[in-house]
């Protein structure tokens, strides 16, 4: 009797997770299998012929697409809900593709403020060098979208969460003014996850991952992933990327497929510890400030609940006494690590004005909101109790 066959589409998201994109070998193995090589072999020229004229759906090199590649990419795409998805080397490959692959010089971009280090720098400095103008708008401001955002801009580019501050960004609104003079909106949704928010949802055209974080989730691998329509995929992605170069190796491209098996499940549990760690930091002394986007504190807290599913695994606070104290809490802390990495199974804390954003100046750090006195705090997979008993430790020592 043949095994029932179900539309993937109409699964939920655990079975999607585990199951998604799952293609056996001939030897019917469990596990994926992972495929190391770099090139294929044909079985005629006329077939090697037939690929390279996009005639024949096979593969014909590692850096045009590999069968372990695909299964990540399958299962991510039917994760989000898109049409499509485009596996890459890292999170900020699959930030710089996402945008280079559709402007030219010429072309005009709007981004909001609050961006990570990396991705303030490809907008403000990297972009302009190839002509390409550049407006950054403070999120939260819907005026300044619609300023911004005219008939010439090609592109729309934010992140929500944003990295450090947690600010929050309206997407419905931002997409339907975006949509509304021609331009495609792109989101880094890294910390909010599939798991969080769908963007598409909302409007979004494009979206951006590094598989990094949360996907791996355990601190062994880079990766990224654009997520996108067909149409976008194959004509702008695909000649751009494919001939620039930011392949993801297949071992890291199998360590986020096994990573996705249970993104849901760490997701959901490090997002309820991180609301519990958040309320126990604001009942603490010499805490000045606590954003946590389901917090009722936080500025954008009803749009918050409205997008996210959750709050998310991310927490930023703001000490009393500036970086000395900043950085006596990170040096006495027994549990959380140090680190500039985030969605990891361990708690990890970053200061980012000396790290992820020190490179941007002190002006642009006003810019977003960025004290000296901020940290920010990725919460893992340990008990909550021992996280906040360690916090407590720390912040009051």
């Amino acid at each position: 009797m043949k095994k029932h066959k179900s539309d993937p589409r109409d699964w939920g998201d655990a079975t999607k997770l585990v199951r998604g994109g799952l293609h056996r070998t001939e030897h019917g193995e469990t596990s994926e299998a992972l495929f190391l090589n770099s090139g294929f072999v044909y079985d005629e020229p006329e077939t090697a012929e037939r690929r390279f004229a996009g005639e024949d759906d096979g593969y014909v090199y590692g850096r045009y697409g590999n069968p372990t590649v695909s299964m990540f990419e399958e299962r991510l795409a039917l994760l989000e809900g898109a049409e499509a998805c485009y596996a890459l080397a890292s999170g900020m490959s699959a930030v710089f593709g996402a945008l280079a692959c559709q402007i030219k010089a010429g072309d005009h971009l709007v981004a909001s403020k609050a961006l990570f280090g990396s991705c303030y720098q490809v907008v403000t400095a990297i972009l302009p060098r190839f002509g390409i103008k550049t407006t950054l708008v403070d999120g939260g401001d819907l005026t300044a979208w619609r300023q911004a955002i005219t008939s010439e801009t090609k592109c729309v580019f934010l992140e929500t969460p944003s990295n450090p501050t947690l600010e929050v960004l309206d997407l419905e609104a931002v997409c339907g003014i975006a949509r509304a003079k021609g331009a495609t909106v792109v989101v880094d949704n890294i910390f909010a996850t599939p798991i969080l928010q769908r963007p598409l949802n909302y409007g979004a055209d494009v979206i951006v991952y590094s598989g990094t974080k949360h996907m791996d989730g355990q601190g062994r691998v880079l990766g990224g992933a654009i997520l996108s329509t067909k149409a976008f995929k194959e004509q702008l992605l695909k000649p751009f990327l494919r001939h620039t170069g930011p392949s993801i190796s297949p071992f890291n491209a199998w360590v986020l497929l096994k990573g996705l098996e249970t993104l849901k499940l760490r997701v959901e549990a490090q997002s309820h510890s991180a609301r519990k760690v958040a309320e126990a930091l604001q009942a603490m002394k010499g805490v000045a400030r606590v954003l946590y986007p389901h917090l009722d504190s936080h500025p954008q807290a009803a749009l918050c609940r409205k997008q996210m599913k959750l709050g998310g695994t991310m927490v930023t606070f703001e000490v009393d006494g500036g970086k000395a104290k900043a950085f006596d809490v990170l040096r006495r802390l027994g549990i959380i690590d140090i680190s500039n990495n985030l969605g990891d199974a361990k708690s990890l804390m970053t200061h980012p004005a000396s790290t992820t954003h020190r490179n941007i100046g002190p002006e642009a750090r006003a810019m977003m909101g960025i004290t000296d006195g901020m940290v920010r705090l990725s919460v893992g997979l340990e008990d909550t109790d021992d996280l906040i008993s360690d916090l407590i430790q720390a912040i009051a020592a």
